[in-house]
């Protein structure tokens, strides 16, 4: 690992010679948006036992608690916006810099933002799911219901459980997204890691997988992550302030 003096001009290098860069982003550029990274002090994960998916399956206690979890976490990703960071890829992207963006995240700012490839390992909060029937509902109707004093919604069709489509701890990550991954990481020249604790798998192999096939690896994280140690260039700062510098200095408006 190199630490450069001028971190931003050492990234600002490697993306202009990269071919075929991808991005890999956890809770870190959201939190830059207002949302609290659900680890943190204060995140629903310190106020909250996590549902596990089993759990969520074969118990109307777990799905309560499910369901007061969103409805409590709904309004702060309604109302969030895409900050810099995201702006930054989305450009990337539709300069032919970057192939794709790899998320942790559930909350579709990388799509708000303009990115137009993104994989989302963990699902999406962007639409709800019966899983008996596969209909979908949109968040809003399912938080209007939740608000009018429903605790456990149930879908209108076939009366079977609904669930939003993210990833819960116990469930599998969408096979195809993964797989399309694994093939990015082997295809990429350059991975920007940015605000990932890079510690929850099999996501956080994702980085690793590219490093080992070649490929530069540049961290951008305010705290410290296992894959320092060999990642090419290390940012313990704010991701949007770093990359509106990077972008500034390839001579890219945001």
């Amino acid at each position: 690992m190199t630490r450069e003096p001028d971190a931003i001009a050492k990234i600002a290098q490697l993306l202009d010679g990269s071919r075929c860069a991808i991005a890999f982003t956890g809770a870190g550029i959201s939190t830059e948006s207002g949302i609290a990274d659900f680890r943190s002090p204060g995140g629903v994960w310190s106020r909250y036992q996590p549902v596990l998916f089993q759990d969520f399956l074969q118990s109307e206690d777990a799905r309560r608690r499910y369901w007061i979890m969103k409805k409590e976490g709904y309004h702060e990703l309604k109302t969030a916006k895409p900050n810099k960071g995201h702006y930054a890829l989305a450009r990337l992207e539709a300069a032919g810099k970057m192939m794709a963006v790899i998320t942790q995240n559930i909350d579709g700012l990388h799509q708000d933002a303009g990115s137009r490839r993104v994989l989302e390992l963990h699902g999406t909060s962007r639409y709800c799911l019966c899983l008996n029937c596969a209909a979908r509902f949109s968040p809003d109707e399912i938080q209007e219901s939740l608000e009018a004093g429903v605790d456990i919604p149930r879908c209108k069709h076939c009366g079977g459980l609904i669930k939003s489509a993210t990833v819960s701890f116990g469930q599998s990550l969408p096979p195809d997204v993964l797989a399309e991954a694994y093939d990015l990481s082997a295809q990429t020249d350059l991975v920007l890691a940015l605000g990932s604790s890079l510690v929850v798998e099999p996501a956080a192999s994702i980085p690793l997988r590219a490093k080992n096939n070649g490929a530069h690896l540049i961290i951008i994280n305010q705290t410290e992550t296992p894959l320092d140690r060999i990642a090419d260039v290390v940012v313990p700062q704010p991701i949007g302030a770093t990359l509106s510098g990077v972008m500034q200095r390839l001579g890219y408006d945001l």
